[in-house]
């Protein structure tokens, strides 16, 4: 067999893997693939198969990515290369681990961007609630901030994953894990409205589906076309700052330790595996009381 074809078919077993073995979720499986689609097309360049790599091939490889992309893609890359060879070492494919002692890139800690409580009412406020289009936006958005939800999370809602009468949602998270999230009274109202005088007009002349957010055409909305709605808002509400998809789940969690919720409820709420990914919010709580200690304090 080639070595192209050899390659491809270990590439497609470890994904396999990762969706199968591993749960990872559709998107982070295709992450992957492209990343060492990148590593085959290197390997074959300079006419080299998996077992000819040696650790010097690796770092090579890292300085050549180096050269054109910035630190953060190198470190993402070079994680999926070194997770590639461990599972081709765990399956005893190969004798040895040639990345095992390769160190990934190290990355300065990225506080994530996280909006004031007034922006966040600006930005919540924007969509005209006299329209289909605005009902169904301003229900979006106040169940992505309300229960701190990821994009996919949101637009992959189904009308029955939401109890309004209980005033809870189910959403599947990373690694396929269900978690159950409250809503708030403002939330609930804005699904109300939404389901009662939005959603079956977005419906009228489409198949019915069980998915809770429809785009003009009757259809589940996508990510992006989710992330053009708020950056539009956000635009419209005066918010000079550039926003990531995440800036309203980053928000929740912040908002929340900032009026006294515990980390634990915190991790537990995002659906985060590890509490150290939770952390990184407490960063951001004292840099914003480091702001307010400068602005408000008569020595600062």
């Amino acid at each position: 067999m080639s070595q192209p074809q050899h390659t491809s078919l270990l590439v497609d077993r470890f994904l396999d893997f990762l969706r199968v073995e591993r749960g990872l979720s559709r998107n982070t499986v295709e992450a992957y693939g492209r990343d060492l689609a990148g590593f085959v097309s290197h390997l074959e360049g300079i006419g080299k198969e998996v077992t000819d790599v040696t650790p010097d091939l690796i770092s090579d490889y890292m300085g050549f990515l180096a050269r054109t992309l910035s630190r953060a893609t190198v470190a993402r890359k070079t994680s999926s290369v070194k997770m590639f060879f461990r599972f081709l070492a765990s399956e005893g494919i190969i004798p040895t681990n040639p990345a095992r002692l390769i160190s990934t890139p190290k990355l300065g800690r990225r506080l994530p961007g996280v909006l004031s409580l007034q922006e966040v009412e600006r930005l919540l406020s924007e969509p005209d609630t006299s329209t289909t289009k605005g009902l169904r936006d301003r229900a979006m958005l106040e169940v992505l901030y309300g229960a701190g939800l990821r994009v996919s999370e949101l637009v992959g809602l189904k009308v029955s994953d939401i109890n309004l009468e209980a005033g809870f949602l189910k959403t599947m998270g990373k690694g396929q894990k269900e978690r159950v999230v409250p809503l708030g009274a403002k939330a609930i109202e804005a699904v109300k409205e939404y389901l009662a005088s939005a959603r079956p007009l977005l419906l009228r002349k489409a198949r019915p589906t069980s998915f809770l957010f429809l785009n003009s055409r009757g259809r589940p909305l996508s990510r992006q076309g989710f992330w053009k709605i708020i950056k539009q808002y956000a635009r419209e509400a005066g918010i000079g700052r550039r926003l990531s998809p995440h800036s309203l789940r980053h928000s929740f969690a912040s908002h929340l330790l900032e009026g006294g919720a515990d980390l634990r409820s915190v991790q537990m709420l995002l659906g985060h595996a590890d509490i150290a990914t939770t952390q990184i919010y407490t960063h951001v709580t004292r840099e914003r009381l480091k702001e307010i200690h400068r602005k408000c304090h008569p020595r600062p």
